[in-house]
């Protein structure tokens, strides 16, 4: 099983991918899960709309879709990323776009392994699994 990177319509933002890879598998690791076959797809806004209306019904930008196809413990997903929307992120946040493009990826591996933020409380338990993610991988740099 792999983690791969792909791009649509954007060059490759500057990540260290294997890094990456090591610190989602530590991540999954930590809620129990194996990483199946994961694909972080780093696209433009257009694209992710597209994506967002012809799969989801959804009429707006976002920073991440997330496809799950996990089956058991054996997390697996498409991540669809829009560089766009986590640069003009980071700059509403005033925090580099590194760190958001791993916030970003981290919180849909987080949605494959279980972790939800749409109901109420569900944000703040997300929020609080994507800061320890973030702090596992400090350890990985």
């Amino acid at each position: 099983m792999a983690i791969a990177y792909y791009v649509e319509q954007v060059p490759f933002p500057p990540l260290r991918r294997r890094i990456v890879s090591k610190w989602i598998q530590a991540v999954a690791g930590g809620y129990g899960k194996k990483t199946g076959t994961i694909s972080c797809i780093f696209c433009s806004d257009e694209k992710i709309l597209d994506v967002n209306r012809t799969y989801l019904q959804h009429d707006y930008y976002t920073d991440v879709i997330t496809f799950d196809y996990t089956e058991g413990d054996c997390i697996s997903g498409d991540l669809f990323i829009s560089l766009d929307t986590v640069r003009s992120n980071a700059a509403d946040l005033r925090t580099d776009s590194g760190d958001e493009l791993h916030r970003v990826i981290i919180h849909g591996i987080l949605h494959l392994c279980g972790i939800n933020d749409k109901l109420p409380g569900e944000r703040e338990i997300m929020e609080e699994a994507e800061n320890k993610a973030l702090q596992l991988l400090a350890t990985f740099v």
